[in-house]
């Protein structure tokens, strides 16, 4: 069976304050712990196919054949909706990035 250490340094995530005191050491991440993250991030997907739905039927919809109508202001608003939601997922696959890095086989010692 494969074994794998999480190494994740809050500094890394400025979170050092929040896990100020817990230790150093490592410790076995407990199995029931690990279902329910287990659940968390498949939540967490099925809310990224959501969203991946919906961006596809607004593709749509905009490169239909039908006339929509809308404000300057409207357009600019919509365009810096995209914007955040674009600067979001960004920020999101680069953190995503930094945690498969976190996540790694344990460094055997030698003696």
């Amino acid at each position: 069976m494969t074994e794998y250490e999480i190494i994740a340094d809050p500094q890394d995530y400025g979170i050092e304050a929040m896990v100020e005191g817990l230790g150093g050491n490592t410790i076995d991440f407990p199995s029931d712990e690990r279902q329910k993250w287990a659940v968390e991030v498949g939540t967490f997907a099925e809310r990224l196919l959501t969203l991946s739905d919906k961006a596809k039927g607004l593709q749509e919809w905009l490169a239909g054949e039908h006339t929509i109508k809308a404000t300057p202001a409207s357009l600019k608003t919509l365009k810096i909706q995209f914007f955040k939601i674009n600067d979001a997922l960004e920020n999101s696959l680069e953190l995503v990035k930094r945690l498969e890095a976190d996540i790694v086989p344990p460094i055997k010692q030698t003696n």
